[in-house]
């Protein structure tokens, strides 16, 4: 079978593919607090991660409900994909999908093979060359192309096309030629393909992490900010060069201050948590200053994740270049290559490192510029909410108003009492959710438009606890309590604005 019979063959499947029947991802139960009913009667859509759903709102366009059949369906694709390469060996070429229609194609180089691959509901596609061999020849080109040239990006094996994809930007179709060639690759099963692709590799702008100025010195990460990062102002002047993350000194000011802001260069992402050097992250929540004796932690590429207590706010210190004011004094220990990392107090970002004295053996005293200082210097917003926070453990004691309830699986209830909340102003909103132990309890924050409610906050996790903060604006509002899995007692605490 020639390539070009091939691709109409598939154009053919395609078109008169079935679409997957929809998936059963839930059920409604009884519930026990009155007023309580089903998700759905609440405006609940089927839960879904709500960072993922987020994203394929964002990048694919669909709904909620849409994300979650698609995902349960991608699941057990993949399932059947592991038992159909088992079962078929090597005439295996492969499996994909149509993600708008939820259809299962599979790639088989044997056409009796296809008998297997329609027993298990996926489509059955008959091509030239097996999985193994496609991925043999791209081991060729790897092997050939250590020294590929830079019009030579990529190259991959795309079954959906049973071919291996050569990436060629312009100017580089002889190079390309020839590097298929040197490798031995048949230049049938070969698709090459314009692009104007200069792939670079990504970093994540994280506080704490090092970062490298010039020619090779070290300093750290203090906070993301839109657009890069803030850290200490004797790391460099402005119009410095920075790598991992790559950057530009877009502001500097030392001796007086100590603060600096990174613009990063594209494809380096800031991230709103700091590194606690664990393995972990604690997420950054914004920049309230903490008071003088309040426990802080620091965190720098040199001692990692170091703790204490304030000293003093507004500080002055003598270094060999100069006076610097204003600074935050701590009994935190620090070393070289810590300086411009962060200082945080709870999720509350504090400084960035400016320096000081001892170190991490025997103590010391470190002082840190203060992080609102620098982000009114420079017009930065702080980027936030990066790190993971625990969910409660306890029962949402201390807030505002509290409500108990019990549920049974699938069921939802609004609090307070099926009403609703009515907030005067604006400001931030403290939600608790603490569930019965072993089941997975949600918690939503929904504000009325007109007749109908939509969820503006949510805590969705695996847990039985939840907690969600929203800053909000004046409005009618309410608390759906879901038993997403598990029945039993719940402790639901709220604090408006």
């Amino acid at each position: 079978m020639t390539r070009h019979t091939w691709r109409a063959l598939v154009t053919a499947c395609a078109a008169g593919a079935l679409v997957a029947g929809p998936l059963a991802v839930g059920s409604t139960a009884a519930a026990s607090d009155p007023g309580s009913t089903s998700p759905h009667d609440l405006g609940i859509v089927q839960k879904v991660d709500p960072g993922i759903a987020r994203a394929l709102e964002r990048d694919l366009g669909i709904s909620r409900s849409d994300a979650a059949a698609r995902l349960t369906f991608q699941s057990r694709a993949a399932g059947i994909e592991v038992d159909l390469q088992r079962k078929l060996g090597a005439a295996f070429a492969g499996a994909w999908v149509d993600p708008t229609k939820n259809v299962l194609y599979v790639g088989v180089a044997d056409a009796s093979a296809a008998v297997a691959v329609q027993a298990r509901g996926a489509k059955a596609v008959v091509v030239d060359d097996t999985l193994a061999d496609l991925q043999g020849w791209q081991a060729s080109l790897d092997a050939a192309g250590s020294d590929a040239p830079d019009q030579i990006p990529s190259w991959y094996v795309d079954v959906a096309t049973n071919s291996v994809v050569v990436s060629v930007r312009a100017g580089g179709e002889a190079a390309a030629q020839a590097l298929v060639e040197r490798a031995g690759v048949p230049a049938a099963s070969v698709t090459f393909e314009a692009t104007q692709e200069a792939p670079q590799t990504y970093i994540d702008i994280v506080g704490g992490n090092a970062y490298y100025i010039g020619s090779g010195s070290r300093c750290s990460v203090g906070f993301a900010v839109t657009g890069g990062f803030v850290t200490a102002g004797h790391c460099g002047r402005s119009g410095a060069t920075t790598t991992s993350p790559s950057g530009t000194f877009a502001g500097s000011s030392f001796p007086g201050n100590d603060y600096a802001w990174v613009r990063a260069a594209s494809g380096n992402t800031p991230v709103g948590a700091v590194n606690r050097y664990d393995g972990s992250r604690v997420s950054v929540a914004g920049s309230t200053d903490a008071a003088i004796g309040a426990s802080v932690c620091r965190s720098g590429s040199t001692t990692g994740w170091r703790c204490g207590t304030i000293q003093a706010r507004g500080a002055s210190v003598t270094y060999s270049q100069g006076t610097v004011s204003g600074l935050i004094r701590t009994n935190v220990c620090a070393e070289p290559g810590d300086s411009g990392g962060s200082l945080i107090a709870g999720t509350q970002a504090q400084g960035v490192t400016s320096g000081g004295s001892g170190n991490c053996s025997s103590g010391g005293t470190t002082y840190f510029q203060p992080v609102n200082e620098i982000l009114s210097a420079y017009g930065l917003t702080l980027t936030t909410g990066g790190g993971t926070t625990p969910p409660p453990t306890t029962s949402c004691s201390g807030y505002g108003a509290s409500y108990q309830g019990s549920l049974s699986s699938g069921a939802a209830v609004a609090q307070p009492s099926g009403g609703s909340v009515t907030v005067t102003r604006s400001g931030t909103f403290r939600l608790c959710l603490a569930g019965p132990s072993g089941a997975d309890f949600d918690l939503y924050l929904q504000k009325r438009s007109g007749s109908s409610w939509s969820t503006v906050a949510q805590g969705t996790t695996s847990s039985n606890n939840e907690a969600v903060t929203y800053n909000g604006t004046s409005g009618t509002y309410r608390y759906v309590v879901l038993a997403y899995s598990g029945s039993g007692s719940y402790v639901l605490g709220a604090t408006t604005p």
